[in-house]
This record gives C-alpha cells, sequence and structure tokens, in this order.
C-alpha cells in the first residue's frame, strides 16, 4: 500500500491517532484505498510515521470498530468492501437520533439545527 500521502503534524491539536484515523477514511472514500487493499503492518506504519505502534493500533482498532478495515488473521489488516457496514451505521445513528427528537418533542427543523451546530462545532475544532 502506498502510504506516502499519510503524514502526521506534531503541531496539531488533533491526536496524532485521530489524524491517521481520519486520512484513512478520506483516502477510503476518494477510492485511493480501494477495498481489499491491504495495510502495512502496525509497526511498519508506526515506524514510517514515526509514531508509537500503540498509536498506529489505536486508529486501526478505530477503524476496524467502524468497518473501514478489516482484519484477516495471520494475513493482516484490509480496507474493508466498500461503505455497506458504515452506511448502515450511520442510518441507524440517524433513525436513533429522529426517534429521540421526536420523544423529546422536537420538530424536524429544531432537530436538523441541532444537528448542524454540533457538525460545525466538530469540523471547527
Amino acid at each position: 500500500m502506498p502510504t506516502s500521502f499519510l503524514t502526521i503534524d506534531p503541531q496539531s491539536s488533533t491526536p496524532p491517532f485521530e489524524q491517521l484515523r481520519g486520512q484513512v477514511i478520506a483516502a477510503v472514500r476518494s477510492g485511493e484505498l480501494p477495498p481489499d487493499t491491504r495495510l502495512p503492518t502496525v509497526r511498519a506504519l508506526a515506524a514510517e510515521l514515526g509514531l508509537a505502534t500503540n498509536t498506529v493500533a489505536r486508529a486501526y482498532r478505530e477503524l476496524e470498530r467502524d468497518s473501514v478495515i478489516e482484519t484477516r488473521g495471520r494475513y493482516g489488516s484490509f480496507i474493508a468492501p466498500e461503505g455497506e457496514a458504515a452506511a448502515a451505521q450511520a442510518q441507524a445513528a440517524a433513525d436513533s437520533f429522529a426517534a429521540r427528537m421526536e420523544q423529546l418533542g422536537l420538530s424536524a427543523a429544531e432537530a436538523l439545527a441541532l444537528v448542524t451546530d454540533a457538525l460545525n462545532r466538530r469540523s471547527d475544532g
């Protein structure tokens, strides 16, 4: 896997594991990392990026939790089949949010304003 696009900014307020996680997700979405692409081992990527192995391991764990990557035992970690699991998780979260907003008596406009504000705050940070 070409990893030259992965860079860690030590001056960023975003933790290195999150920078790595976000860059892998962006590369998957853009098609730069297609499904079934084999990822470097945790140790190899940590050495290449000058990170602790635990930092890369955490990024891999979170990517696997979100179904972006999958581990195939001794064969390594690979980019998971596109979108199916992530889309299903996103839909479930949206359904849960909508149900809770309804329970609280908020209108669709009020709920959208809340989620838009929350997303804007996250992207500003």
